[in-house]
């Protein structure tokens, strides 16, 4: 269990939004490893560099929401 807390205390936003991308690679059989590498690939290559900069900006945006209500709770459905 330990090493299952401290490898997700390590993991970046990054690594939460390629898992968004990359999860889709499993929802079909694995036939084997060539196949699995391949979707893999396939999925990480449909990542665009406007993809990241909107994930880093959306990040940086609830971040300063966090700071302005000093941590109090809130929740955030998306901006207009």
């Amino acid at each position: 269990m330990c090493g299952v807390i401290s490898s997700a205390a390590s993991m970046t936003p990054l690594d939460f939004f390629a898992w968004g991308v990359i999860k889709d690679v499993y929802r079909r059989k694995v036939r084997d490893l060539a196949d699995l590498r391949q979707r893999i690939i396939e999925a990480v290559e449909l990542i665009t560099p406007h993809m990241l900069i909107n994930m880093w900006q959306e990040l940086e945006y609830r971040l300063d929401i966090c700071r302005a209500t000093t941590g109090a709770h809130i929740e955030v459905y998306g901006r207009a």
